[in-house]
């Protein structure tokens, strides 16, 4: 970023909605650059589950016929717009900005696609503000990997850790080296413990206690920690497609309990993140830090270092008000994808704006 650039003062939605479909994020927040330093507020922020309709739609696109995903889009774009005007008319706000990272649908880097769904003319249209949406397709179309994008936001609010760890649907890593920022994901998280706890009717498994009961498998971990992806170096990450692929089929080929699955993929998760960091101070969010057992056994396997987990807020709606600042970057002509994360062939300005329209 450029030491020259003007100062900064500006207010943002961001709206995230994570792989494992746990629901919507609402982040409102005021975004400061003084003297080539940022600073944000959380001012406000809202979650919501999705009405079931809308999640079973979101779960199934992936094999839906074009006209249908095309209309998919839309709907969901209108759905989104809606939700936002509601918070901002609730609260009586006046953001500069909304900025939606959608709900990923496909992700195929190998193949330079990806597709985030939820029209962004949409939510500009729904609710009168201009709207950024789409960022991770130009580092996939530059032959990176689109993901992660946190770690830019990790680098420039979020200076004091030597780790920013992130337990979504996938849990991801940043750090800086050599001058650097280094980030990929590490494994899949929430995206398969709500899976299970889906089986049994439940959204997720609360403080882990259903993991805590169960067993580990060592045959069963002994095959998740030898999986291929592992042994990549480099810029690497996740999509639903690994998941559904690889991962599930291969845990539902052992005839154990839930519990006991539960337990083994905890200790996985454990394993694969001590695996990736070295020790120092590390910040934990996303909604895996709130799962008791699993951050127990992470403390077990990575001893000797400093765990952050932050006030709810944060934890809850990081990923939202880091969206929020891509949003910013791109409208300042700020690089938001970094060559050192993805792979791309350079840095680059993930987004795509649709400007809302104004009566004259």
């Amino acid at each position: 970023m450029s030491k020259n650039h003007p100062n900064i003062d500006i207010t943002v939605i961001g709206v995230m909605s994570g792989t494992s479909l746990d629901g919507l994020d609402l982040c409102y927040a005021q975004f400061t650059l003084n003297n080539s330093v940022w600073d944000y507020k959380i001012l406000l922020t809202e979650d919501e589950a999705y009405p079931e309709e809308v999640k079973d739609k979101l779960a199934s696109a992936q094999l839906m016929d074009a006209l249908s995903y095309a209309r998919l889009n839309s709907d969901y774009g209108i759905f989104l717009g809606q939700r936002i005007k509601a918070f901002i008319d609730k609260h009586s706000i006046k953001p500069d900005l909304i900025s939606s990272h959608g709900h990923t649908i496909f992700h195929q880097p190998s193949n330079r696609f990806t597709a985030q769904i939820g029209s962004g003319a949409c939510i500009a249209a729904e609710t009168g503000i201009n709207t950024i949406c789409y960022f991770r397709s130009v580092d996939v179309a530059l032959n990176g990997q689109g993901a992660p994008l946190v770690p830019i936001g990790d680098r420039y609010l979020f200076t004091d850790y030597d780790y920013c760890l992130n337990l979504g649907g996938f849990s991801n890593v940043s750090f800086e080296t050599e001058n650097k920022r280094i980030a990929f994901d590490i494994c899949p998280v929430n995206y398969i413990l709500n899976h299970y706890m889906n089986s049994v009717g439940e959204d997720y498994d609360k403080d882990g206690e259903t993991a805590r009961s169960g067993k580990v498998d060592e045959k069963l971990l002994n095959e998740l920690n030898s999986l291929t992806y592992y042994t990549r170096s480099g810029p690497k990450s996740f999509g639903r497609e690994d998941v559904e692929n690889t991962f599930i089929p291969l845990i539902d080929s052992y005839n154990i309990e839930l519990n006991n699955k539960l337990a083994t993929f905890c200790e996985h998760v454990s394993i694969q993140i001590s695996n990736n960091i070295k020790g120092g101070k590390i910040l934990v969010t996303g909604g895996g830090a709130f799962n008791t057992y699993l951050v127990e056994r992470m403390k077990i396997n990575l001893p000797h270092s400093i765990y952050h987990i932050p006030d709810e807020q944060t934890v809850k709606f990081k990923e939202a008000l880091i969206f929020a600042f891509l949003g910013v970057l791109y409208l300042y002509d700020i690089p938001n994808c970094l060559t050192s994360v993805t792979g791309a062939k350079k840095d680059n300005i993930g987004g795509a704006l649709y400007k809302a329209v104004r009566s004259i």
